[in-house]
């Protein structure tokens, strides 16, 4: 079907009138096209400047070589370190760049020796000691130098290699995983019967010949204001109870709408009542995934990247040790929620028929430095994309890296404090 002449002829002069505007005025829709990833780029930029001018140390903890404290002794840590939270507001996040401080939990393995440790920034230093002090008053606290730059930075190369990966929950940040509350009760009184599912990490750490390492980070980050997981907490309970979601608020306008369509309006609905509630419809299990939502929502939150590595001189690795970590988170999973390892951040290369020669020993090495660069400056998943991470509360964080006793773990070399060191009596002479 062709088009009249006489159509041509009044249509073109509006099409002139269209190209004169694009071609004068194209650059007014570049704004917002550009808009989102301009913000990110310049928030990445300012975030990158203030980091460079922050001071992070490393803290080795030393706990005592008889420690009675239970699992749950950790927890009032951790709620208390969470008061470092502290939100920035519109300038000092678009223009100083400030960023939420974090905390790197660490749990690692040298030559055999375990050993405890907490990088922070240097003016959290306080906060961790006295937090610490007060559950474990006979600990030793001390600064020391990154253990991750005393190896080859260039790993992998010819002497050494590595192996690790990244952690992700099977399901929804409100699900919780199992807290020392699967593990001990306040009946166990007696330290012997206490079942502590650190005791295998740490006896498989002790037990690397000199050579091999294993690093374990827990980086956890304080989350506060506006927190989404809890609300889809809340939302999940309502649908396990079958509760309906209240009607949300409408507008005169939308009132009218909904008449004329020849809908009615929320308020004129009848209420139908049941004679059993649906609260007491749900099975024992369905009880049990609602109270345990419940209570992971109650309590405050962080926001947790979990990694590990596995490296070692090539002559002395023992690929088998690489699953010591795995065989210790899977300790905290359940059937409705556990942390597994994220396979896109594997160091493995599947070579499939259709891409053989997509150089796969290339892409392996440039998979395990991604994750050793990540590791050793501490950076969140997919950095500096968000996502990845998950949401853990703080009775789960204290179950996953707390310190163990010596009697669940009595072969396991972690250095503990001999003796407390005591401070010189007042009336001590001096000098002068």
């Amino acid at each position: 079907m062709s088009v009249a002449p006489e159509y041509l002829a009044i249509a073109m002069p509006y099409f002139e009138i269209v190209k004169k505007i694009f071609i004068n005025w194209w650059w007014v829709i570049l704004p917002f096209i550009l808009w989102k990833p301009a913000t990110f780029f310049w928030l990445w930029w300012r975030n990158e400047l203030w980091w460079g001018k922050q001071k992070q140390i490393i803290l080795e903890i030393r706990i005592p070589r008889e420690n009675p404290k239970p699992i749950r002794a950790m927890e009032p840590v951790i709620t208390g370190l969470w008061q470092i939270w502290s939100e920035p507001n519109w300038i000092e996040k678009w223009w100083d760049g400030q960023d939420l401080l974090s905390y790197s939990f660490d749990i690692v393995s040298i030559d055999g020796v375990p050993h405890f440790y907490i990088r922070c920034h240097k003016s959290a230093r306080g906060l961790v000691e006295t937090h610490l002090y007060s559950q474990f008053p006979e600990a030793e606290i001390f600064e020391v130098d990154d253990y991750a730059k005393k190896v080859p930075q260039d790993i992998p190369n010819k002497e050494w290699d590595l192996w690790g990966t990244d952690y992700k929950l099977t399901n929804k940040n409100c699900y919780p995983i199992k807290t020392y509350r699967d593990f001990e009760t306040e009946r166990e009184a007696k330290e012997e019967k206490r079942v502590d599912p650190m005791a295998s990490l740490l006896e498989g750490m002790g037990s690397l010949k000199k050579g091999e390492q294993i690093w374990v980070q827990i980086r956890a980050t304080a989350i506060g204001g506006e927190i989404p997981w809890i609300k889809q907490g809340k939302d999940e309970i309502n649908a396990l109870v079958s509760r309906k979601k209240p009607s949300p608020a409408t507008t005169i306008l939308e009132d009218v709408i909904t008449v004329l369509k020849g809908g009615t309006l929320s308020a004129g609905e009848e209420k139908k009542t049941e004679v059993i509630p649906p609260e007491m419809k749900l099975t024992p299990g369905e009880r049990d995934i609602v109270a345990g939502i419940e209570r992971k929502i109650s309590k405050l939150g962080f926001e947790v990247g979990i990694r590990y590595i596995y490296l070692s001189k090539k002559d002395v690795m023992v690929k088998p040790n690489l699953r010591l970590p795995m065989s210790y988170f899977t300790n905290f999973g359940t059937n409705t929620c556990a942390p597994v390892p994220n396979g896109k951040t594997i160091p493995k290369v599947r070579k499939k028929w259709y891409d053989p020669f997509w150089f796969p020993e290339r892409r392996l090495y440039l998979k395990k430095r991604k994750i050793f660069r990540r590791y050793v400056e501490r950076l969140p998943y997919d950095y500096p994309l968000s996502g990845g991470s998950f949401v853990l509360n703080t009775e789960e964080l204290a179950t996953i890296w707390h310190f163990p006793s010596r009697t669940l773990t009595p072969a396991s070399q972690v250095p503990r404090v001999e003796a407390k060191k005591g401070e010189a009596p007042l009336e001590l002479p001096t000098e002068e």
